[in-house]
């Protein structure tokens, strides 16, 4: 009996995945299956619906629906009787949740994780949802075990009448989903930019902003575009009142809730209008989003609280986001718990404090012989009070009662003159009792961290770090990211193609796992952090992997006939719809990404092919930046650097050398989105570059150990500067800027 139950293949089969999500399910009752074609014949062979639930490790609402039902034997038994049940992780397998979330926002008008659905043995969808409760008295949604069995029995007695069902479903998905140009679109104009502009003032919240009431996300590609349009055009009004929006929607998020005052980082979002209680798992993704748009603060406006929020973000990364080999985590869970002897997890409970911790944590005073204590000046400034600061409406499940989340309501200028202190005694007052609460917090069990490192987002934060690193002028940025860009290379490029995650493994090694193509979002942010560590070093090297990827990605993924990037390379039955995503949200889409790297590495390389291409991605979605560019702000940003002429800055020195890193530093410092980088000279970098432009071997230096600037527009080049602070002027010149 023993060795039969040895042989026998799990019920759940999950345990031997490398996703952190799939496995946090591998111990429930329910019989999953990854998906595959083992859950696909084993639907046909038992003539079964499948369930499939399609979520991620540091989600709030799939461990509330796994607690409340996945965990209840009695749900599983009918989840287990009645269905094939498959659990996808949506960040590895981004291509199969964007179909079925497809469907799904199209049959309810929204969507979100966890995300429920009812497929055919075909794989054909016939219902669907995103958290369902355990039972009807949840919200006014019908509770989980009633659809089960609904849903069960309708199949058993109208089968045909399913199938015929997922079939027009899936025809109408395949109809919908197809980007179709009529005739010839030709180009959007400009006018898509006032309009976009127009239409992001309309959805602003002036009061606390960001672009909706609440929940409020950050939506970085807003402020992408935002920037981009206020650097080509600083006189136009319009553009200075985008640059305002973007601004304070960025300071009132750094002084919320969302941001960890104590352990640095963004949270996901905010529940509320005044970005003060959020969901409080931190994603990768946002990180090295919201570094870009701190970083775009800082240079618009020369602000220094700009350039620390970029190095408090950084600091988070760095220190718990990061593998060893160089990789990036993906995310760290909302949930842990209270205490170490704790049964159940509580959203938050890593990141929240009661007033009376805070007080005994705190209790000394700000300096000796001094009356204020620590406690009193950080309740104040950070509005720690009795009771917790959470509005009951914001914590459905009284998970926050009686705790404060962390917001700033005033400056520390303010907050020292209550208590009659100068800005830099409180600022130290305020810098020790951070530091005392980051010790205590490091006592806190952990959330659990998703230590899949997933290419796009690796791409897309190996890019903030060396932007970073080149505007700060900070070496420590641009080696972090040098260590991001060559694990790419090490471990996630294999013959050639990007596969789309790796993963932790024991003593810090790392796992390929299940060897997942790449997708396009892989490419292309690929390609994009590859840019940025060229700008950052001016090593060629970069502009090569970037060269091969781009292609790579072309030959994988371009639409030959409609034009624009699919999501998915050919050849996987199991998708059904072969998509090509056309809006920017949490993150921007590929299409809208690829846009922009076209056109930089066009100007770069002389591809006329690739701006070809960039023109026909623009074409594909001509209607849509045309009528409604605000869901696609990011592709917008792109178009405006394709309008722009791009201005050339011909670097002639030495690599590496201290003159050249300064003129370097000055060229990271001014806002020229259209700048196009390159070095001449007598190093590797300049040799691969004259093949493109044979015109650099005339922009030679005059000695060693001197760099000249040939700032170039319009065909046109000023005279060479060797100083900093010419090259600076040069940079500013009307000319230039307003192009």
């Amino acid at each position: 009996m023993a060795s039969a139950q040895t042989t026998e293949t799990p019920r759940n089969r999950l345990g031997a995945e490398k996703s952190p999500y799939l496995l946090q399910h591998a111990s429930n009752p329910v019989h999953w299956y990854p998906w595959g074609e083992e859950a696909f014949e084993a639907a046909r062979r038992e003539n079964k619906l499948i369930f499939l639930s399609v979520g991620y490790s540091t989600c709030h609402w799939c461990h509330v629906m796994e607690r409340e039902s996945f965990e209840n034997l009695e749900i599983a038994k009918i989840m287990n009787a009645n269905f094939i049940n498959i659990k996808v992780d949506r960040e590895e397998r981004p291509d199969v949740d964007k179909v079925y979330m497809s469907f799904v926002t199209s049959m309810s008008g929204s969507g979100g994780w966890p995300m429920s659905v009812w497929l055919t043995p075909e794989l054909k969808p016939v219902y669907g949802g995103t958290y369902f409760p355990p039972n009807n008295r949840y919200f006014g949604q019908p509770g989980f075990p009633d659809i089960l069995v609904a849903l069960a029995s309708q199949w058993q007695e109208n089968e045909s009448k399913f199938r015929e069902s997922g079939s027009k479903i899936l025809e109408v998905l395949n109809r919908t989903s197809r980007l179709i140009t009529h005739g010839d679109p030709g180009l959007p104009s400009e006018e898509a930019f006032a309009r976009c502009l127009a239409q992001l003032s309309q959805s602003y919240e002036p009061e606390y902003g960001g672009f909706s009431e609440s929940p409020k996300f950050p939506q970085p590609a807003n402020f992408s575009f935002l920037f981009t349009y206020h650097a080509l055009f600083p006189d136009l009004d319009d553009a200075k009142k985008g640059l305002d929006m973007a601004l304070h929607t960025l300071d009132q998020m750094d002084r919320g809730g969302i941001h960890d005052h104590v352990a640095q980082g963004f949270a996901r979002y905010s529940t509320d209008k005044q970005w003060h209680v959020p969901h409080f798992e931190k994603m990768l993704y946002d990180q090295a989003q919201l570094t870009h748009s701190y970083l775009d603060a800082f240079v618009a406006t020369g602000q220094a609280r700009y350039a620390e929020v970029v190095r408090d973000i950084l600091t988070y990364v760095t220190r718990d986001l990061s593998h060893p080999s160089g990789g990036f985590y993906s995310a760290e869970d909302a949930d842990s718990l209270p205490t170490a002897d704790s049964d159940h997890k509580r959203e938050g409970a890593f990141c929240v404090w009661t007033h009376e911790e805070v007080m005994r944590l705190l209790s000394d005073p700000i300096s000796p012989g001094h009356k204020v204590t620590l406690a009193q000046v950080f309740c104040h400034h950070y509005s720690v009070v009795e009771g917790g600061n959470v509005n009951p409406y914001q914590d459905p499940h009284d998970e926050l009662k009686n705790q404060n989340v962390l917001i700033e309501h005033g400056s520390v200028s303010e907050t020292g003159r209550e208590f009659d202190l100068n800005l830099g005694q409180c600022e130290e007052a305020l810098g020790q009792a951070r530091e005392i609460l980051f010790s205590a917090r490091r006592q806190r069990p952990r959330p659990h961290l998703d230590d899949k490192m997933v290419t796009a987002w690796n791409g897309m934060m190996l890019g903030a770090m060396a932007r970073a690193g080149a505007v700060l002028g900070d070496a420590e940025y641009v080696n972090r990211a040098l260590a991001g860009g060559k694990f790419i290379k090490t471990h996630i490029l294999v013959d050639g193609k990007l596969l789309r995650a790796v993963y932790a493994g024991p003593n810090n090694e790392v796992s390929k796992g299940s060897s997942i193509a790449g997708f396009v979002d892989d490419y292309a942010w690929t390609v994009r952090g590859f840019l940025s560590l060229y700008e950052a070093t001016l090593d060629s090297d970069w502009l090569v992997w970037a060269e091969k990827l781009q292609d790579k990605q072309n030959e994988l993924f371009w639409d030959n006939e409609g034009g624009g990037y699919f999501m998915t390379q050919p050849g996987d039955d199991s998708i059904l719809l072969r998509i090509k995503e056309d809006q920017d949200g949490a993150e921007p889409s590929a299409n809208s990404v690829s846009a922009g790297n076209l056109v930089r590495l066009s100007a770069l390389l002389a591809r006329a092919d690739w701006t070809e291409k960039a023109e026909s991605i623009f074409r594909l979605f001509s209607e849509r930046l045309t009528k409604i560019p605000i869901a696609l702000p990011e592709m917008a940003a792109s178009l405006l650097l394709y309008h722009k002429p791009p201005t050339q800055i011909i670097l002639a020195g030495k690599q590496e050398s201290e003159s050249l890193g300064s003129m370097l530093q000055v060229i990271h410092r001014e806002n020229l989105p259209c700048r196009v980088l390159l070095l001449a000279g007598e190093s590797t970098t300049s040799k691969f570059l004259e093949a493109r432009h044979p015109s650099l071997t005339k922009y030679q230096p005059k000695s060693e150990d001197e760099t000249l600037a040939y700032v170039c527009h319009d065909f046109r080049c000023l005279l060479p500067v060797s100083n900093p602070d010419l090259l600076k002027e040069t940079l500013k010149r009307p000319a230039i800027v307003s192009q």
